[in-house]
């Protein structure tokens, strides 16, 4: 049988050199909050785990007009970021206060959907995302982060450290639709992300969560919005472009088609937030 160990390292180099030696039989975690109930329920059984809570990741900063976010940074910490009101809007939308006193980051990337709110607005910003390991880190776009349900681009030995977040060049607009007010699973979560040219869209990021394998862009609904003026007709057309190319899944929760439907409900919300 194998020794069951907890590893805490102080710094990141020790957590990669640790990840380097057990490998896929570590698991990795930061705030707990998936893993834990998995532990709790009889549903994982790790042989080894280690905690990141004190390898120097739970920062936020800012500088040349990007906002860099420690992976174990919380999301009581991310409600501060008044340099761009979205990523504290979306912190506020995970869980209830205890999540958000504990929940990361970098964590929350893992989230299978119909979880993972902040990567909705992550991706409507343009984050990147900081790997490290033992051999070294690179810099990757969230937008290539994730490859499908539950899986990512992360590579074995590798840990997210960093979230690299530019400041908004345009307006944004960021709403989760659930069943409760709050502390709820989302059935649709929109973000958008738009730059004008006098009245027209010169740029746009439309992204949906909890109606795809993982948060993702909606290309076509962004086409049907650049070019244009934001008005009644392109954002019934970005709609309903975003219903019919989304990827909805049927779950205690909601039904593929209510997702779908609420999709078109609220990119029109979400598009009319933008235009104030």
């Amino acid at each position: 049988m194998n020794k069951k160990e907890y590893f805490l390292p102080q710094s990141v180099d020790e957590a990669t050199q640790i990840l380097a030696e057990f490998g896929p039989s570590l698991l990795v975690m930061a705030g707990g909050t998936i893993a834990m109930p998995l532990i709790n329920e009889g549903i994982s059984f790790p042989e080894n785990v280690m905690g990141l809570r004190r390898a120097g990741l739970d920062y936020v900063s800012g500088s040349n007009g990007t906002v860099q976010v420690g992976a174990t940074a919380t999301f009581t910490q991310i409600m501060e970021v008044i340099e761009i009101p979205m990523l504290a809007i979306a912190a506020q939308n995970i869980g209830g206060w205890a999540i958000r006193n504990m929940g990361t980051a970098g964590g929350n990337l893992f989230a299978p959907p119909p979880a993972g709110d902040f990567a909705v607005a992550l991706l409507a910003m343009n984050a990147q995302v900081k790997l490290v390991s033992a051999k070294g880190e690179r810099i990757l776009p969230l937008a290539d982060f994730y490859t499908g349900f539950m899986t990512t681009q992360l590579s074995a030995g590798e840990l997210v450290a960093e979230i690299q977040v530019p400041k908004p060049s345009g307006r944004t607009a960021y709403i989760k639709y659930g069943r409760r007010h709050a502390n709820t699973p989302a059935i649709v979560t929109v973000a958008a992300h738009l730059v004008f040219d006098g009245e027209r869209i010169s740029d746009a990021r439309l992204v949906l969560g909890g109606v795809g394998p993982h948060p993702k862009r909606s290309p076509k609904a962004e086409g049907a919005l650049v070019g244009s003026s934001l008005n009644a007709g392109s954002i019934e057309a970005a709609a309903a472009a975003a219903a019919a190319e989304c990827e909805p899944f049927t779950d205690a929760i909601a039904t593929e088609w209510y997702r779908r439907k609420m999709v078109d409900v609220y990119v029109r919300r979400t598009l009319s937030q933008v235009n104030g």
